[in-house]
């Protein structure tokens, strides 16, 4: 079989289940379809560790603390596995959907911005996929992430055209470009691939769009 008709394996890291307080549902959503018509084979992880979850009517914080690993299991039928047991030898690429999860429990952004602190498991994963040269997707506010950990090698990448965040995340060293929610942004040196998704006003056919053609890139490049 050649390689271009191999099956690609990628990994989709979630953090949690909800654009509140977890991944963005329907960025998730536009990712799996987008990957499952390219055909691609999608594993889900996420971190196992307790959050504060919000109530998304009144904005209020549940009693009772909830899990990442399991709400983030409501997105991925199930099949989903903790992020400490990640090799990412096995893996053709790894994507990231968008939700204030990427920056409540991935990273402290939210709280900090370019001087984050990003979650030992997460960055040990975007650090081993740049260094093999495997193909890195985010969506939304998730490429925060990639700015902060791969930010010294000036990585270009968009989050749309919010100033605050952009000032932030040019604050890391990575480059900004300015993108519409239909479009994507590639670095293909260093293989990250970007779109705003929600950070801007959008539809949800619109992020789906932009979504769409995020994965084509980056099939390509895996």
């Amino acid at each position: 079989m050649s390689n271009q008709r191999k099956q690609k394996k990628i990994v989709m890291l979630l953090a949690g289940c909800g654009n509140k307080d977890g991944s963005e549902i329907t960025e998730a959503v536009s990712l799996i379809i987008a990957l499952s018509t390219a055909g691609a084979e999608i594993s889900f992880f996420a971190p196992n560790l307790e959050f504060d979850a919000q109530n998304f009517i009144d904005g209020s914080t549940y009693q009772e603390k909830r899990n990442l690993l399991q709400e983030s299991a409501r997105i991925a039928r199930s099949q989903i596995q903790d992020l400490k047991t990640l090799v990412p030898d096995g893996y053709d690429g790894l994507v990231f959907p968008g939700g204030s999860g990427a920056v409540l429990h991935l990273c402290n952004w939210k709280e900090a911005g370019a001087r984050c602190q990003v979650m030992p498991e997460v960055e040990k994963a975007i650090r081993s996929f740049h260094q093999a040269s495997k193909p890195i997707a985010a969506v939304c506010i998730a490429p925060t992430l990639i700015a902060r950990v791969l930010g010294s090698f000036a990585v270009e990448l968009t989050i749309g055209k919010d100033p605050k965040t952009i000032r932030e995340i040019q604050k890391t060293g990575a480059q900004h470009v300015e993108c519409p929610v239909t479009d994507f942004i590639t670095d293909r040196a260093q293989k990250v691939v970007t779109t705003p998704a929600y950070m801007l006003p959008a539809k949800p056919h619109e992020v789906f769009q932009g979504i769409s053609g995020l994965v084509k890139e980056f099939i390509e490049m895996a």
